[in-house]
Protein backbone atom coordinates (compact mmCIF):
# COMPACT_ATOMS: atom_id res chain seq x y z
CA UNK A 1 0.00 0.00 0.00
CA UNK A 2 1.42 3.86 -1.27
CA UNK A 3 1.74 6.50 1.47
CA UNK A 4 0.51 9.73 1.15
CA UNK A 5 3.82 10.88 0.44
CA UNK A 6 4.39 8.24 -2.33
CA UNK A 7 0.47 8.95 -4.16
CA UNK A 8 1.30 12.84 -4.06
CA UNK A 9 4.35 12.53 -6.40
CA UNK A 10 2.94 9.46 -8.43
CA UNK A 11 -0.33 12.12 -9.10
CA UNK A 12 2.04 14.39 -10.00
CA UNK A 13 4.58 12.23 -12.40
CA UNK A 14 1.45 10.62 -13.90
CA UNK A 15 0.28 13.32 -16.50
CA UNK A 16 1.95 12.99 -19.88
CA UNK A 17 3.42 16.60 -19.73
CA UNK A 18 6.76 16.48 -17.73
CA UNK A 19 6.29 18.50 -13.93
CA UNK A 20 9.33 20.29 -14.25
CA UNK A 21 9.95 20.48 -17.41
CA UNK A 22 12.25 18.27 -19.93
CA UNK A 23 15.69 20.57 -19.21
CA UNK A 24 18.14 20.47 -16.82
CA UNK A 25 18.17 22.69 -13.76
CA UNK A 26 20.02 25.75 -14.82
CA UNK A 27 22.59 25.87 -11.64
CA UNK A 28 23.18 22.21 -12.33
CA UNK A 29 23.99 22.72 -15.83
CA UNK A 30 26.55 25.21 -14.91
CA UNK A 31 28.09 23.53 -12.29
CA UNK A 32 28.61 20.24 -14.61
CA UNK A 33 30.14 21.99 -17.41
CA UNK A 34 33.51 22.19 -15.11
CA UNK A 35 33.79 18.76 -14.51
CA UNK A 36 34.86 15.47 -16.17
CA UNK A 37 32.72 13.04 -16.87
CA UNK A 38 32.22 10.08 -14.41
CA UNK A 39 29.85 8.30 -12.37
CA UNK A 40 26.67 10.77 -11.05
CA UNK A 41 24.18 10.00 -8.16
CA UNK A 42 20.51 12.00 -8.54
CA UNK A 43 18.63 11.56 -5.12
CA UNK A 44 14.60 12.28 -5.90
CA UNK A 45 15.24 12.39 -9.83
CA UNK A 46 11.25 12.66 -10.57
CA UNK A 47 11.15 12.37 -14.19
CA UNK A 48 14.78 12.30 -15.15
CA UNK A 49 15.57 15.56 -16.46
CA UNK A 50 19.20 16.05 -14.84
CA UNK A 51 20.48 12.70 -15.17
CA UNK A 52 18.96 12.36 -18.80
CA UNK A 53 20.89 16.12 -19.02
CA UNK A 54 24.60 13.99 -17.22
CA UNK A 55 23.90 11.14 -19.61
CA UNK A 56 23.61 12.93 -22.66
CA UNK A 57 27.30 14.43 -21.67
CA UNK A 58 28.83 11.24 -21.44
CA UNK A 59 28.41 10.51 -17.30
CA UNK A 60 27.39 7.35 -15.82
CA UNK A 61 24.01 8.46 -14.81
CA UNK A 62 22.00 6.52 -11.93
CA UNK A 63 18.57 7.91 -9.91
CA UNK A 64 16.11 6.80 -7.37
CA UNK A 65 12.72 8.37 -6.43
CA UNK A 66 10.19 7.07 -4.66
CA UNK A 67 7.38 7.46 -7.73
CA UNK A 68 7.41 4.91 -10.08
CA UNK A 69 5.49 6.98 -12.08
CA UNK A 70 8.64 9.39 -12.12
CA UNK A 71 10.75 6.43 -13.29
CA UNK A 72 8.56 5.70 -15.86
CA UNK A 73 8.58 9.30 -17.31
CA UNK A 74 12.21 9.61 -16.90
CA UNK A 75 12.71 5.98 -19.05
CA UNK A 76 10.84 7.77 -21.85
CA UNK A 77 12.86 10.93 -21.50
CA UNK A 78 16.10 8.80 -21.99
CA UNK A 79 14.48 7.23 -24.73
CA UNK A 80 13.82 9.87 -26.95
CA UNK A 81 16.96 11.33 -26.25
CA UNK A 82 18.79 8.50 -27.12
CA UNK A 83 20.86 7.80 -23.91
CA UNK A 84 20.14 4.84 -21.09
CA UNK A 85 20.53 5.65 -16.91
CA UNK A 86 19.89 3.42 -13.97
CA UNK A 87 16.59 4.35 -12.14
CA UNK A 88 15.51 3.25 -9.00
CA UNK A 89 12.38 3.18 -7.36
CA UNK A 90 12.51 2.78 -3.63
CA UNK A 91 14.05 4.55 -0.40
CA UNK A 92 17.77 5.29 -0.02
CA UNK A 93 18.31 2.46 2.90
CA UNK A 94 16.51 -0.59 0.23
CA UNK A 95 18.50 0.61 -2.77
CA UNK A 96 21.64 -1.43 -3.74
CA UNK A 97 24.55 1.31 -4.13
CA UNK A 98 27.91 0.57 -3.10
CA UNK A 99 30.56 2.69 -0.99
CA UNK A 100 32.34 5.16 -2.94
CA UNK A 101 30.77 4.58 -6.23
CA UNK A 102 30.05 7.70 -7.14
CA UNK A 103 32.14 10.72 -8.41
CA UNK A 104 29.50 13.36 -8.12
CA UNK A 105 25.82 13.56 -5.90
CA UNK A 106 23.50 16.06 -7.60
CA UNK A 107 20.64 17.55 -4.78
CA UNK A 108 18.66 19.12 -6.90
CA UNK A 109 15.17 20.13 -5.37
CA UNK A 110 15.44 16.84 -3.64
CA UNK A 111 13.08 17.78 -0.82
CA UNK A 112 12.67 14.97 1.78
CA UNK A 113 9.88 15.22 4.66
CA UNK A 114 11.77 17.06 7.23
CA UNK A 115 12.10 14.37 10.01
CA UNK A 116 14.68 12.51 7.08
CA UNK A 117 16.24 15.05 5.70
CA UNK A 118 19.74 15.49 7.39
CA UNK A 119 19.20 12.13 7.26
CA UNK A 120 19.45 11.65 3.98
CA UNK A 121 22.04 13.89 3.51
CA UNK A 122 24.80 12.25 5.63
CA UNK A 123 23.82 8.69 4.59
CA UNK A 124 24.18 9.88 0.90
CA UNK A 125 27.95 10.49 1.85
CA UNK A 126 29.15 6.77 1.90
CA UNK A 127 28.04 6.57 -1.90
CA UNK A 128 30.56 9.71 -2.79
CA UNK A 129 34.35 9.05 -3.16
CA UNK A 130 36.59 11.21 -1.46
CA UNK A 131 37.63 14.19 -3.45
CA UNK A 132 33.82 13.83 -5.04
CA UNK A 133 31.55 16.53 -5.40
CA UNK A 134 28.05 17.40 -3.70
CA UNK A 135 25.96 19.81 -5.81
CA UNK A 136 22.95 21.45 -4.27
CA UNK A 137 20.14 23.65 -5.43
CA UNK A 138 16.95 24.08 -3.27
CA UNK A 139 14.32 26.02 -1.79
CA UNK A 140 15.65 27.69 1.48
CA UNK A 141 13.81 28.55 4.45
CA UNK A 142 13.15 32.27 3.43
CA UNK A 143 11.25 30.80 0.20
CA UNK A 144 7.55 30.04 2.18
CA UNK A 145 7.49 34.43 1.86
CA UNK A 146 7.37 33.61 -1.79
CA UNK A 147 5.04 30.60 -1.79
CA UNK A 148 2.90 33.08 -0.02
CA UNK A 149 2.89 35.77 -2.87
CA UNK A 150 3.04 33.06 -5.73
CA UNK A 151 2.10 29.27 -5.21
CA UNK A 152 2.86 28.87 -8.71
CA UNK A 153 6.86 28.88 -7.93
CA UNK A 154 6.37 25.78 -6.20
CA UNK A 155 8.06 23.74 -3.13
CA UNK A 156 7.56 22.85 0.42
CA UNK A 157 5.03 24.61 2.15
CA UNK A 158 6.12 23.83 5.85
CA UNK A 159 9.28 25.60 6.98
CA UNK A 160 10.83 22.42 8.23
CA UNK A 161 11.04 20.89 4.95
CA UNK A 162 13.26 23.92 3.63
CA UNK A 163 16.62 25.11 4.13
CA UNK A 164 19.38 27.01 5.81
CA UNK A 165 22.84 26.98 5.53
CA UNK A 166 23.65 26.35 9.02
CA UNK A 167 22.20 22.82 7.99
CA UNK A 168 23.86 22.35 5.10
CA UNK A 169 26.84 23.22 7.13
CA UNK A 170 25.75 20.67 9.50
CA UNK A 171 24.63 17.76 7.40
CA UNK A 172 28.15 18.11 5.13
CA UNK A 173 30.51 18.64 7.96
CA UNK A 174 33.39 16.71 6.25
CA UNK A 175 33.24 19.25 2.86
CA UNK A 176 35.38 21.89 1.18
CA UNK A 177 32.93 24.32 0.74
CA UNK A 178 33.53 25.67 -2.93
CA UNK A 179 30.60 27.75 -2.79
CA UNK A 180 27.42 28.19 -0.28
CA UNK A 181 24.96 30.93 -0.78
CA UNK A 182 21.46 31.59 -0.13
CA UNK A 183 20.08 33.38 -3.55
CA UNK A 184 16.78 35.28 -4.88
CA UNK A 185 16.54 33.55 -8.22
CA UNK A 186 13.61 33.47 -10.96
CA UNK A 187 12.39 29.85 -11.90
CA UNK A 188 10.91 28.66 -15.45
CA UNK A 189 11.31 25.26 -15.09
CA UNK A 190 7.90 23.15 -16.62
CA UNK A 191 4.72 23.48 -14.92
CA UNK A 192 5.40 23.93 -10.94
CA UNK A 193 8.45 25.59 -10.74
CA UNK A 194 7.55 29.33 -11.84
CA UNK A 195 8.56 32.98 -10.58
CA UNK A 196 10.81 33.75 -7.85
CA UNK A 197 12.00 32.11 -5.38
CA UNK A 198 14.54 31.76 -2.64
CA UNK A 199 17.51 29.29 -3.02
CA UNK A 200 20.37 27.62 -1.28
CA UNK A 201 23.21 26.76 -3.76
CA UNK A 202 25.84 24.89 -2.34
CA UNK A 203 29.33 22.86 -4.02
CA UNK A 204 31.44 20.96 -1.29
CA UNK A 205 34.09 18.50 -2.26
CA UNK A 206 34.66 15.21 0.00
CA UNK A 207 37.13 15.40 2.03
Amino acid sequence: MKDAWTERWDERYASEEFAYGEQPNIYFKEQLASLKAGKILFPAEGEGRNAIFAAKKGWSASAFDISQEGKNKALKLANKNNVTIDYQVGELENLNYNENQFDTIALIYAHFPANIKSQIHQSLDKYLRVGGMIIFEAFSKKHIDYIKKNEKVGGPKDVDSLFSREEILKDFKNYDVLELKETIIELNEGQFHNGQGAVIRFVGIKK
